[in-house]
């Protein structure tokens, strides 16, 4: 099988997501890609971009599948690409969707970007969720906005996306990864938590630091490993929270290599997430693989991938992380793999030839 891959954001998770299919699938794989940047403008004139780019090549070229992420506006590509590929099965990705992305504020949100996916699922074939909240907050804003439409209702659009669409988690490659029995932090040293998520206000990390602040003041004695990307304007809570926490902290920035992130997991106890916003979730998968206990939100995503042990409730932060500190029942690291297995590429490889083997017109 031949599938052309089409990506604007070619970065980040988008970026990881794809190479992982080409290293793990046993299909020929093209494709056509923009860096990871301006998003906006993608997610607007990414689709008849890339149609113009196919339009220009070889016609006798075949493709058995197209699948697109949810940045390409599928009906914008279908409706300009030539006759020959608009035949083709047209599979989108939806690692995120608009209407539950985060803004600073709620009334600042463009709905146009939500009604893009939104015909962006009508007119694919088979649609893909990296996880059941993903599509769940999607038709929930699909919901919400054909109410506010006066009157185009558009009838039983969200039983024909739901009759299309498969969650299917996006894998995770751990090859990496020491098994979890050889990842051991120092033995009878503070435990040891890592913030390894990216440094925006989303992850609301005033909230982690705040209350890595109030366990300081109680002389509760714990070490800090920060990492994850930031950019240019970060919350300033981060340049708060490296002087204060100073003493506490083991590690405090990004790092560009793999191999010392991942040695940075490892000397870690505990991950902790205070996202506002989280479709799926792959550095705290990565911490639990290297051997972390997970303290998480009970939202989001989460709560479909960790069991409730692991889930804390709004304001029991605090609490949870005291208890741990103070009498720490580390998680059985052997246990990690077990946790995580089910997120690695082997492990999901089926179901991702059963999705783009598994298509009919029918659907």
């Amino acid at each position: 099988m031949k599938i052309l891959l089409l990506e604007p954001y070619f970065g980040g998770s988008h970026g990881l997501f794809l190479q992982g299919l080409q290293q793990h699938l046993p299909y020929d794989f093209d494709l056509l890609t923009l860096p990871a940047r301006k998003w906006k403008w993608r997610l607007r004139l990414a689709g008849p971009y890339f149609a113009e780019q196919l339009n220009k090549q070889d016609p006798g070229k075949q493709y058995d599948r197209i699948l697109c992420s949810s940045f390409v506006d599928v009906a914008a590509f279908r409706s300009l690409v030539d006759r020959q590929f608009q035949q083709i099965p047209l599979y989108t990705y939806f690692h995120e969707n608009q209407f539950a992305y985060p803004v600073q504020k709620e009334d600042e949100r463009d709905f146009h970007f939500g009604l893009t996916n939104l015909t962006t699922a009508l007119a694919s074939d088979r649609i893909g969720f990296n996880t059941q909240y993903n599509l769940q907050t999607f038709l929930a804003g699909v919901e919400k906005i054909l109410k506010i439409c006066p009157d185009m209702k558009l009838a039983g659009a969200i039983d024909r996306i739901k009759e299309k669409t498969t969650i299917v988690y996006p894998g995770i490659d751990f090859s990496g990864f020491p098994e979890p029995d050889t990842c051991t932090s120092d033995s009878g040293s503070p435990p040891v938590i890592v913030w390894n998520h990216r440094w925006e206000h989303d992850k609301n990390p005033e909230y982690f630091f705040e209350t890595f602040f109030k366990l300081d003041k109680q002389n509760i004695d714990f070490r800090l490993i920060i990492v994850g990307q930031s950019f240019q304007r970060k919350p300033a809570v981060f340049d708060e929270a490296r002087k204060k926490l100073a003493h506490k902290t083991l590690h405090f920035g990004y790092v560009e290599s793999r191999e010392e992130y991942i040695k940075l997991l490892c000397k870690a106890d505990i991950v902790v997430s205070t996202a506002r916003h989280e479709f799926y979730g792959i550095s705290v998968i990565e911490a639990v693989r290297a051997g972390c206990y997970p303290l998480l939100p009970a939202r989001l995503s989460y709560p479909e991938l960790f069991p409730a042990e692991y889930l804390y409730g709004d304001g029991e932060l605090f609490s949870r992380l005291k208890a741990l500190l103070e009498y720490p029942v580390r998680l059985d690291r052997p246990r990690t793999k077990p946790l995580t297995e089910c997120f690695s590429w082997p492990v999901l490889k089926k179901k991702y030839l059963e999705w783009f083997e598994g298509y009919s017109r029918t659907v």
